[in-house]
């Protein structure tokens, strides 16, 4: 039975690692997959998914008012695919979730969403709170903070590694810009948010 799956995490857990693999696992027992990533973020190269380790993948391109659940269906009307795959669903719209959750239902193909469940105000995306309401299934992808414990945060810093607790919702960064931490050295970086 084809399901909607939500694979979050904070920065640097391997999520587009773990994407690359289930796909390649498709492919190599001759199953195609399709696969998504937001415009947005390019990063790893215009329409192309990769994982800090060196791997990657070309994929197709969403941007805030495509149609996924068009977009899938074209890609179906190209050939069989065993299974859908999204990379950086945070930015996702709520609408696109709604379509991708069609997409399971109508043309009963699992989708697979991978993402960040919180920016670094420690606020869900409108993608992630989407996908948290709607999802079948849901998987936490485990990182880990300086100090050993799990990270569920993610602070955004200045040039000196100062936290920055104000501007955008959405700003494209990696190791340079994101530091994955637990809650306790997250409140310690940015401020305790309930005195404020």
């Amino acid at each position: 039975m084809a399901k909607l799956y939500f694979n979050y995490s904070t920065m640097n857990a391997g999520k587009s690692t773990i994407l690359l693999q289930a796909s390649h696992n498709y492919r190599e027992n001759n199953m195609d997959t399709y696969l998504l990533t937001a415009q947005l973020d390019d990063r790893a190269g215009t329409g192309r998914i990769a994982s800090r380790i060196g791997i990657g993948a070309e994929a197709d391109m969403f941007s805030p008012t495509d149609d996924l659940f068009e977009m899938v269906s074209a890609r179906v009307e190209q050939g069989k695919i065993a299974c859908v795959f999204v990379d950086e669903a945070q930015f996702l719209s709520s609408e696109q979730v709604w379509q991708l959750a069609r997409a399971v239902d109508d043309l009963k193909l699992p989708v697979l969403c991978y993402g960040l469940r919180v920016d670094f105000q420690g606020q869900l995306f409108p993608g992630s709170a989407a996908l948290l309401a709607l999802a079948d299934e849901m998987r936490e992808v485990r990182t880990i903070c300086r100090c050993g414990r799990k990270a569920t945060m993610v602070i955004r810093q200045d040039e000196d590694g100062n936290a920055i607790t104000q501007g955008e919702q959405v700003q494209i960064g990696g190791n340079e810009t994101y530091v994955s931490l637990c809650r306790r050295h997250w409140r310690e970086s940015v401020g305790d948010l309930s005195a404020r």
